[in-house]
């Protein structure tokens, strides 16, 4: 602001807004600048809220979150794109996906879920940046899965890696980045060569425990693979029961079937047995209805 002013040792006297006399045109110009940045903290505070009530309420739909994550261009949307039919914005640029994009995902095993395109990351990316990114990044904090997409072509790829860990760390996601609610996708596999893919590939397989998906966004090469590891992911963490529940209960039946995914249904004149695979907190819920009984398998 300094540079930007070859006259600041005049005053500018004036009234009412114009502020009062004796002010210097730099002390006026810090003054509008602060309240621009109080506007902007404000709408960010709205915006928070407001995501805040979507999540409620995809919280009351029986969905899981998948969000997708990676360093900018790394293909996150474009993946997007095969997995759910959408048509997001692709483009060769920082930033691309600011607003968080949702949409539904139907996987072989008959589970629904929402997946999730999200902001791209990049190296050092400063605190106050998140913090004007906190809308969108919430999805990933409060997302089921985790899937990182990783730009396997790029010379820095594993720097990359180290930067979205380090970004997912500072959200306060230690203890998913230590398990198996992330599933890394090595993508643009179209760009290698065959003897880098057949070693990369040799690599995932050694992996067993973290396992690694090969895909190309582009041509559709290894979705399947990916989404059959999502429906995996979305099974580990599930119970198999049998709930017993009054025929004349359709809302604890239907709320079964919402929450879980119903394996066998037997009746007769009075009960309705539903064995199904639940998640331990949905389990819990269904055990406090009133004349349900729950056999554990």
């Amino acid at each position: 602001m300094v540079r930007s002013w070859t006259h600041l040792e005049r005053q500018r006297g004036g009234f009412g807004f114009l502020g009062g006399p004796g002010e210097t045109q730099i002390e006026a110009d810090k003054r509008q600048i602060d309240v621009r940045i109080k506007k902007i903290k404000q709408s960010l505070s709205q915006v928070v809220k407001t995501r805040k009530l979507h999540r409620s309420a995809r919280q009351r739909i029986p969905y899981p979150i998948i969000a997708l994550v990676g360093y900018t261009n790394a293909g996150k949307s474009t993946l997007f794109n095969q997995l759910t039919g959408a048509s997001v914005k692709v483009a060769d640029q920082l930033f691309a996906t600011l607003d968080p994009t949702m949409r539904a995902l139907t996987l072989p095993c008959g589970q629904k879920c929402i997946l999730s395109d999200t902001v791209g990351f990049v190296s050092e990316l400063p605190h106050d940046l998140i913090s004007a990114f906190r809308a969108t990044l919430e999805e990933v904090v409060t997302a089921d899965i985790i899937v990182h997409v990783r730009d396997i072509s790029h010379i820095e790829t594993k720097n990359q890696k180290l930067d979205v860990m380090q970004v997912l760390a500072d959200l306060g996601l230690e203890n998913k980045t230590g398990n198996n609610q992330i599933i890394e996708v090595w993508n643009k596999i179209d760009c290698i060569t065959e003897s880098t893919k057949n070693s990369l590939r040799s690599r995932t397989y050694k992996d067993s425990l973290h396992r690694k998906i090969m895909v190309s966004a582009t041509n559709g090469e290894g979705i399947r693979a990916l989404i059959d590891e999502i429906s995996l992911s979305l099974q580990k963490n599930k119970k198999i029961i049998t709930a017993c529940v009054p025929i004349i209960n359709g809302a604890i039946q239907a709320l079964i079937h919402q929450k879980g995914q119903v394996l066998e249904t037997k009746s007769n004149d009075e009960f309705t047995w539903l064995t199904v695979r639940l998640q331990d907190s949905d389990i819990a819920r269904i055990s406090t209805q009133k004349d349900v009984i729950i056999y554990h398998h």
